[in-house]
């Protein structure tokens, strides 16, 4: 992420700037462009129409870093809500959860009970359980977690990031267990410690890391970018490979670039957020490209 990045999140987490966004409704606007609605209702109607244009879709319920056991059951309970329409609507769809949305960290045993769950009735609906990677403070245990469940339910897949220096090392214990693994570059503020600081760096080790899933055939790379450079490289990787692959990208991003994928023969999955806790998810979006901070003040200056 780019120090201009670094700068959008540390801004958007000020207490000040957080109750402007959301109680003020200043932020409603351009959130609307990146999550299909509060309700699940409104992210099924965006998954029909995105699967009759020949896309997957993988929705996630938005939430993370709950306080209670009692809030991470409700997630639970919308889960498998969400689920359950996928089965009775027959969508090509899957969903992504935040670990800490489920539990991990308050009660990491309930959190695995949580998963445990969600990847029964997947099965049950012919679907999968994708893990969401997030802050660094949580990759050990998320990957744990992953590993324990992905050998009990064989119906998991978990995403890695490019630009943790970790993953490498990660994605090496990973490749062996099946599923699919997501590919991203990371949306996080992480010190230069753990994390590359540069375009540059993130963008190499994207590639690297791209390159060696790629090369395994034992698993399904979800190469999840918006970069055309990235995604070019892909394509180029993809020639050789025997084995299955989809590209990943955003509801509200590049939209006409996943139409144009789709009809030359790839696979794309949807990432479909919805629900009424989207502040965090928008201003993630915000800081990974200058152009959504514009299309925010636009709206500002419109009201």
């Amino acid at each position: 992420m780019s120090i201009f990045g670094h700068g959008i999140l540390a801004f958007t987490d000020r207490r000040l700037v957080r109750r402007t966004f959301t109680e003020l409704g200043l932020g409603r606007t351009l959130a609307s462009r990146f999550v299909a609605g509060e309700v699940l209702a409104e992210a099924l109607a965006v998954a029909q129409r995105l699967n009759a244009q020949g896309m997957t879709v993988s929705f996630d319920h938005l939430g993370e870093h709950v306080r209670s056991a009692e809030a991470a059951e409700g997630a639970v309970v919308d889960y498998l809500a969400c689920l359950d329409r996928i089965g009775l609507e027959g969508l090509d769809a899957n969903i992504s959860v935040k670990l800490t949305q489920l539990g991990l960290g308050i009660d990491d045993d309930l959190c695995a009970k949580h998963v445990d769950q969600l990847a029964e009735r997947a099965t049950e609906v012919g679907t999968s359980v994708s893990i969401d990677m997030e802050d660094s403070d949580h990759t050990q245990a998320t990957l744990s977690l992953y590993r324990d469940a992905q050998a009990r339910h064989g119906n998991l897949g978990v995403a890695v990031q490019a630009y943790l220096h970790r993953t490498h090392t990660d994605l090496a214990a990973l490749m062996d267990l099946g599923g699919h693994i997501r590919l991203c570059k990371g949306a996080y503020l992480e010190s230069p410690d753990i994390a590359y600081q540069s375009r540059g760096a993130v963008s190499s080790s994207f590639r690297e890391l791209l390159d060696r899933l790629m090369a395994f055939e034992h698993t399904r790379p979800a190469i999840a970018t918006h970069d055309e450079d990235l995604i070019g490289h892909a394509i180029e990787r993809a020639a050789p490979r025997r084995g299955p692959f989809e590209f990943q990208m955003l509801h509200g991003v590049r939209s006409d670039r996943q139409r144009e994928l789709v009809e030359a023969g790839f696979n794309v999955r949807v990432y479909v957020p919805y629900g009424t806790e989207w502040y965090p998810y928008l201003t993630r979006r915000i800081a990974e490209r200058p152009a959504n901070l514009l299309f925010f003040l636009r709206a500002v200056v419109g009201r």
